[in-house]
Formats: structure tokens, C-alpha cells, sequence
């Protein structure tokens, strides 16, 4: 199959073709292939190509789901296949391996993907872009100096360049919706608990982390999530299930919506023009498709907020350290871990239980005032990060400074989307506008707790009226080597 007939079909038009016998998984096999060795040398975005096992995988007999046949490819974090190395982009942990699919793993094979290899991610999912001294930087198919986001830059790299249409990620931050945003793809953010994180722990982050995929478009991320949904045995607790699939949704009117809208981070912390722009050209397009547009942003205690993530983030590094450290017989410290890392390692080793429980409480607080926000607001609409793509090096995560420091810089070029994992709102980043220079500059949306189907409602919608997958990076598959 040609690379310009392979990147021109989404996850589940590929796989249309596979079921009208028109291609055969074989042949999406070596598309993907072909496409990896095209690009990965300028992106980086992935990081271990597993050639064999999708062959093998392709030999045996595939799931009959609705991915049937395509490549696909896991993020480098959390999420584990049985026999596959997850190094969780940090030297501690490199070639950690486990003998089991987790809960997720298991869910997207039996969808019928090709599992094709891992993708890129900052140490621990540290940083919000990739570029880890493991496996150095991920690069951004649209500018190669600047960043793809983190943690998952790898995975929207590769959708982005046209390495697969589909590929997971995680978010603990904004793990999902940065990379979206900075690489012009569509990236959903679920409620937390739709996607169980089981069987290695019941929440992740202290419940801040949650994982899906991201992709090039809508139909896909629902179809995805209604295949990968649900809980697993033991977990401790879940999303309520969804009135209808969420693939229904995207083909739905979504009504008149009443959209807030903030163009500023409750810190009170500088955007970039092109950023507030982008969220005007989104506001205007939501307009002429019917809806109401208010101005109204949640009030919350920031600076609290803040605080009580650098002790869940701190305390969470220093327990995985350990743990791991402990398991695989190496030692923790700078020389096998980067230095923002080991400080929130450090950091965390000097919290007690009781600063863990306090921010927790923070977190309830800041919860129940987020969500008074939504009983009148259908959704809210920001810039998902406040800068334009940035260069590489802006986040270097191996330069010594506090935890505290690190944090609050990570946070004032994200702060829009940590937020929704804190109150577990869904979110998604969507790619509506680019600048003058042609960097893709994503918007946020974010709805009631457990509303996946009225992101995916407006998703579709903004999609006909404006399409993305139009527009290919200068680093695609399909363009001439």
C-alpha cells in the first residue's frame, strides 16, 4: 500500500479496507513500517519498532474488532504489553519488563490494532514536552526545532507525521491535550475512571492520571473509547457508563450549548497572542454554528492548587522511584534519574502523610467549586497551552532546580489543563487554528463530569464545518523523503 493511500484514511477507514478485503493487515503492517523509516530518523517519536511481534500478531489470526489491521502504538508510560519493555523514559527504569497486559493493553488488542512499537515520553511522564536523556528529544513534524509536548509528544508526533492514525496516551496534566495542541491532532482527555488504569493500582496520580489515545479524527477517539471503556475487576472506582456509544454521539446535533469563554489562566499568568487568537477564531466559529457564547471562567484558590500538586506529583515520584529502584536492584539517585525528577523524589521522601492528605483536601475543594462552575455552563473554551509550540530546551527537565520551581514553570506555559485532572472533568484539545508561521495552535473545551458525548457532539461538529486532516506537516509520510 502507498504511503499517500495509507495516511489519507483514518484508524477506521483503514479498517474498512481490511473488511472489504481491499488491503490486508499485512500490507498496513509495511505501510507503517515504510512510513516509521521515512520519518522517525527527523522526529524521534519512536522509540522501539516491534517488527516481529506485529508480524506475528498478523500471522496468527487478528481480533475481529473495530481496528481490525491497524498499526498502532503505545506510549512508553504506564500502559504495559506482556514481553514489551516499558522504560518510562528514564535511565532507573530502562528495559523494565512485565509479563502481563495491563487492563487497557488487553482492551485495545481486542480491538484487532497491529501493536507496532512504543513511543516517546519524558522521564515518569515528568514535563510537558519529550525529550528525555533516555531516548533524546521528540521533535515536531511542523518545526523540528521546537517541541511535539509531553508526556505524550511521541504518540502525537507519529499521528501527526503519519506514522499511525491512532496511538495511545496518558494524562496526568495535560499528557493528552498538549501534545494534541502543539501537533494539530484531536486529543480527548476522559473522565477520570472511564478507562480503568488496573491491574498495578486502582487510581493513578492519586486520581490525577487517565488514559486514551490521541488521533488525527474524532470518529476514531470515540470509537476507541467505547471499545476500551468500563471497569475492570477490583477497581475501586468508575465513570458512569454513557446514555448511547460514543461514536453515535459524534454523528449528533449537539444542541445550542452554552460555551464560557477564558482566554486567561487563573494565575493571572501571561498568553501569547497567537494563543488568545486562537480561542477568539474558536469562539466565532462555535458562534456561527448556532451556540452562546458567555464570558465566565471557574473561581478557585490557584496558588493552593498548585502547591497541592507539587506534593501529590512529589510524593507520587518519590514512592515509583522507590519501588522500582528497590525492584530492579538500582540505585536512586542523579545518577539514574534526571534532576528535576530526583527533586521531586527528594521532595517527596521529606512530605508527610499528612501533607499528602491535605492536598487531597485541596483538591476536594477546589472540586466542588470547579463544578458549581458547570451547573450553568455547558462548556468552558480556553487555550489548552499558553505559548505557540515551543523551542526545545524551554523545559529542560535535567537542569537543577527545586520541585517547587520545576512545577510552577511547567505550569505557567500549561495552564489551562491540569486543572481537569484534578476536578477528573473530560476535556479535549482540538485543532482549529494555525499561526502566521504555520504551528498548529490547539483549543480546549471541557464539559460536566462524565460528559464525554457533548465534547464529542461539538468535536464532530467543528470538524466538518473547519477540517484538520487537511493539513500535513512538513515532516509526513507522504511527502517525498
Amino acid at each position: 500500500m502507498h504511503l499517500d493511500d495509507y495516511t489519507r484514511y483514518d484508524a477506521m477507514g483503514l479498517a474498512e479496507l481490511v473488511r472489504r478485503k481491499e488491503v490486508t493487515p499485512t500490507e498496513l503492517t509495511q505501510a507503517a513500517l515504510a512510513a516509521i523509516a521515512r520519518v522517525n530518523p527527523k522526529l524521534n517519536a519512536v522509540i522501539d519498532v516491534r517488527e516481529a511481534d506485529a508480524r506475528a500478531a498478523v500471522q496468527k489470526g487478528l481480533p475481529q474488532g473495530p481496528f481490525t489491521g491497524v498499526p498502532f502504538l503505545i506510549k512508553d508510560l504506564a500502559l504495559h504489553a506482556a514481553g514489551v519493555p516499558t522504560d518510562l523514559g528514564s535511565r532507573l527504569t530502562r528495559g523494565l519488563m512485565l509479563p502481563f497486559d495491563s487492563v487497557l493493553m488487553e482492551r485495545f488488542r481486542r480491538t484487532g490494532v497491529v501493536l507496532l512499537g512504543r513511543t516517546n515520553t519524558p522521564e515518569f511522564g515528568n514535563n510537558a514536552t519529550t525529550e528525555p536523556v533516555l531516548h533524546g528529544p521528540t521533535r515536531n513534524p511542523w518545526d523540528l526545532g521546537r517541541s511535539s509536548g509531553g508526556s505524550s509528544g511521541g504518540s502525537a508526533a507519529a499521528v501527526a507525521a503519519g506514522i499511525v492514525p491512532v496511538a495511545h496516551g496518558n494524562d496526568g496534566g495535560g499528557s493528552l491535550r498538549v501534545p494534541a495542541a502543539l501537533c494539530g491532532v484531536f486529543g480527548l482527555k476522559p473522565t477520570r475512571g472511564r478507562n480503568s488504569v488496573g491491574p498495578n493500582s486502582g487510581e493513578a496520580i492519586n486520581g490525577l492520571g487517565v488514559e486514551h489515545v490521541v488521533t488525527r479524527s474524532v470518529r476514531d477517539s470515540a470509537a476507541m473509547l467505547d471499545a476500551t471503556h468500563g471497569p475492570a475487576v477490583g477497581d475501586p472506582h468508575f465513570a458512569p457508563p454513557p446514555e448511547r456509544p460514543y461514536l453515535n454521539e459524534v454523528r449528533r446535533e449537539p444542541g445550542r450549548l452554552r460555551i464560557a469563554i477564558s482566554r486567561r489562566p487563573a494565575s493571572g499568568g501571561p498568553v501569547s497572542p497567537d494563543n488568545v487568537a486562537a480561542v477568539e477564531d474558536a469562539a466565532k466559529l462555535c458562534a456561527s454554528l448556532g451556540h452562546d457564547l458567555v464570558e465566565a471562567a471557574p473561581v478557585y484558590d490557584d496558588a493552593a492548587l498548585v502547591e497541592a500538586m507539587v506534593t501529590v506529583w512529589s510524593s507520587t515520584n518519590a514512592a515509583l522511584a522507590g519501588m522500582l529502584g528497590g525492584a530492579l536492584g538500582r540505585p536512586v539517585g542523579p545518577d539514574t534519574l534526571e534532576a528535576t525528577t530526583w527533586a521531586a523524589v527528594q521532595h517527596g521522601r521529606s512530605l508527610k502523610a499528612t501533607d499528602l492528605q491535605a492536598a487531597l483536601g485541596v483538591f476536594n475543594q477546589v472540586s466542588r467549586a470547579v463544578g458549581a462552575f458547570y451547573v450553568d455552563h455547558d462548556l468552558l473554551l480556553t487555550p489548552t497551552a499558553a505559548v505557540p509550540p515551543y523551542p526545545l530546551g524551554a523545559m529542560d527537565s535535567n537542569k537543577p532546580m527545586s520541585a517547587g520551581e520545576w512545577y510552577r514553570h511547567v505550569f505557567s506555559m500549561i495552564p489551562f489543563t491540569a486543572l481537569y485532572n484534578v476536578t477528573g472533568q473530560p476535556a479535549m484539545s482540538v485543532p482549529l487554528h494555525w499561526n502566521a508561521q504555520e504551528l498548529p495552535i490547539g483549543v480546549q473545551f471541557v464539559s460536566r463530569f462524565a460528559d464525554e458525548a457533548t465534547l464529542f457532539r461539538l468535536a464532530g461538529q467543528l470538524e466538518e464545518a473547519r477540517p484538520w486532516s487537511v493539513r500535513r506537516p512538513p515532516v509526513h509520510a507522504a511527502r517525498d523523503a
